[in-house]
């Protein structure tokens, strides 16, 4: 597996693997209504265009060039997103992402990383040295859900 940072011509892809993901790989801990809501949020080309263009997005790529799974963080720590294909989950594709944001945080001077995590994410965060800091209920695009703020302090 390697990475490289999106592009704008990355949007069709990173759109319809979000979508798939959510609405897949999330129904385990939400409703439908819910994946439903929460996959809409990035169903603009503008939104797609603002997290790119403002964030540092990396996008895992099989070797079959297939992109597998995609981080952006911002220059404070925030990590904003971080998804993998519904299709290659459980196979190293999160761990490989987290790691390139954390190594980009410490080349950055950043000291702490936070995000707001699924249920379904959690566990994997907890495995990965990160913290709840606190349960919340927050808005997706109509619908409230319930995510954790994480955070991890970097060495």
């Amino acid at each position: 597996m390697s990475f490289r940072k999106a592009t704008h011509e990355d949007i069709p892809t990173l759109k319809d693997l979000f979508r798939e993901t959510v609405t897949t790989v999330n129904r385990r801990d939400y409703t439908c209504e819910e994946t439903a809501d929460w996959a809409s949020c990035m169903d603009s080309r503008a939104r797609w265009k603002e997290l790119i263009d403002g964030m540092h997005v990396v996008v895992a790529v099989a070797p079959s060039d297939r992109i597998v799974g995609f981080a952006a963080i911002n220059d404070e720590g925030y990590l904003h997103s971080m998804f993998v294909h519904k299709d290659c989950q459980g196979q190293g594709v999160a761990t490989f992402l987290l790691d390139i944001m954390e190594e980009y945080a410490k080349r950055n001077g950043i000291n702490e990383i936070t995000s707001e995590v699924s249920i379904t994410a959690k566990p994997f965060f907890e495995r990965k040295g990160y913290t709840v800091i606190t349960e919340q209920k927050v808005r997706a695009n109509k619908l409230y859900m319930i995510n954790y703020k994480m955070g991890k302090r970097l060495q």
